[in-house]
């Protein structure tokens, strides 16, 4: 008995969350998440961050040229009642396919890879590191790359074989800065970050 109410607890948790998030009037440079039982907002990335998106995002786009797949950033990339805003995304060209019932943004069962570029401080590094590859994995995303200028003088970490139970990847390789990390599966597969996309090595 017990477990059931805190089942329904948590659901009941889950769509006040939801409702709230809908009726948001979020601020312009500010962005608005469902990430593990809280509605977290954060604010958009500096210079560095918003140049190494862009940096992706174009080499994404002449990588997956004529397949029918494409980049896209910003958007909300929903999970039953929960939502993230990866900085770069890969889904269908025709996001119409994956569009969410309620056109609140699409979902994350048509996305094929997602990337974060982690902005500084310690709650910024843990939303991407911690909090966001859980979210990920609960959802099934089979690629989810991290761009971490903080890791030891920068790493860029491909995480795949995500388990939803588990809310955990299976596999992780991390790629110093200065070399390149290859993206293993997926539509985007031999896709690399490297120097031309992060710099060489920081600090």
């Amino acid at each position: 008995m017990t477990a059931l109410v805190a089942e329904e607890t948590v659901m009941d948790l889950d769509q006040a969350l939801w409702q709230v998030w809908k009726a948001m009037d979020v601020p312009e440079g500010f962005r608005a998440e469902i990430i593990e039982g809280a509605i977290t907002m954060s604010p958009t990335g500096g210079v560095r961050h918003v140049t190494i998106d862009r940096r992706i995002a174009l080499a994404l786009h002449d990588h997956l040229r004529g397949t029918g797949w494409a980049p896209g950033n910003d958007g909300n990339v929903i999970h039953g009642l929960k939502v993230v805003i990866p900085d770069v995304y890969v889904a269908p060209d025709d996001l119409e396919e994956i569009e969410h019932p309620e056109g609140l943004g699409i979902l994350a069962s048509g996305v094929a890879m997602v990337v974060e570029t982690v902005s500084p401080g310690r709650r910024n590094r843990e939303r991407d590191v911690v909090l966001k590859h859980r979210a990920y994995a609960a959802a099934g995303i089979p690629v989810y790359a991290i761009v971490d200028d903080f890791d030891d003088g920068g790493a860029v970490t491909v995480l795949t074989g995500p388990d939803p139970e588990r809310r955990a990847f299976a596999r992780s390789v991390r790629t110093p800065y200065g070399e390149e990390a290859v993206i293993p599966e997926g539509p985007a597969k031999g896709f690399v970050i490297g120097p031309e996309i992060t710099g060489e090595r920081r600090g």
